[in-house]
């Protein structure tokens, strides 16, 4: 079972889905999880590299599958939600049927209240209606690129009332240590620990480099698995198209973070490479 080998295996996530889209074809304002329907071959094909790649986990190709964010994209997003995860398990079974697929979910796309106008139960429901259609075709669940922690205590709680799956979350980070919404690291942990999940760490926004200070900060008071999802840098316009400029060398310095008894294992993706850390 994934839950004994976590804190004991190196684990490897995939990379990122995006980028790889782009190269794909698709197109400024153009919804990612449509080609899930529309060109499967394509997410598989994605899925597939990263599997032999070395790595463990696929993550599905879901992160905005919500009924609001899939609103305007001409398909019910129980349908492309269904069709993701037949994908991940089509690449899977092909090439590692061994690997853990991840139910990719990020944020909901409006804020809770009092700073915006989504209730907490409105957002639980909606994570909850996610995790039953998939529940029983996927591993693990990814809550990913959180920048508030309310949101993140509801998607938790929806995600373990509803199924009996393991659950990783990761929230962004600002180079002064907070989240857009002012969470620190230290209420971070303690919070999503207190709540019984079963790895967390920090994702996208930043370079290993400046991601490790917050690292640091996390792997001082956690007392589970942490996760790392740095960017490799912060996206630039080259000649009209999105770059982005850390090296593959550059990125390798995410190596640094191997202190404290803490253990690494990189693979040479592109875009967002995930990392689950051993302690």
């Amino acid at each position: 079972m994934l839950r004994e080998r976590l804190g004991k295996d190196l684990l490897i996530f995939d990379g990122a889905m995006g980028t790889q889209l782009q190269e794909a074809g698709l197109k400024a304002g153009e919804i990612p999880e449509v080609y899930n329907i529309e060109h499967p071959e394509i997410i598989i094909d994605i899925h597939s590299r990263y599997l032999q790649s070395g790595a463990n986990f696929i993550t599905t190709n879901t992160f905005g599958c919500n009924p609001l964010k899939m609103a305007d994209s001409g398909y019910c997003y129980c349908d492309l939600l269904k069709a993701a995860v037949k994908n991940a398990r089509i690449a899977r079974d092909k090439v590692n049927p061994n690997a853990y697929i991840a139910l990719d979910i990020g944020p909901i796309g409006q804020l809770l209240e009092p700073l915006g106008t989504l209730t907490f139960d409105e957002a639980y429901e909606m994570i909850a209606s996610q995790i039953l259609i998939v529940k029983d075709q996927v591993d693990v669940v990814l809550l990913e690129t959180m920048t508030d922690l309310y949101e993140v205590k509801a998607a938790i709680l929806a995600v373990k009332e509803n199924s009996d799956l393991p659950v990783f979350v990761t929230m962004t980070f600002e180079q002064n240590k907070r989240t857009l919404t002012g969470t620190d690291p230290l209420t971070f942990v303690n919070v999503v620990e207190g709540l019984g999940v079963d790895a967390l760490g920090v994702n996208c926004s930043l370079g290993p480099n400046e991601l490790k200070p917050i690292i640091d900060e996390i792997l001082e008071v956690s007392s589970i698995p942490v996760m790392i999802q740095p960017n490799a840098g912060l996206p630039c316009l080259h000649n009209g198209q999105t770059c982005y400029e850390v090296t593959s060398d550059e990125y390798a310095l995410a190596r640094s973070i191997i202190c404290k008894g803490v253990s690494v294992l990189l693979v040479d993706v592109v875009g967002q490479h995930q990392i689950l850390l051993r302690n």
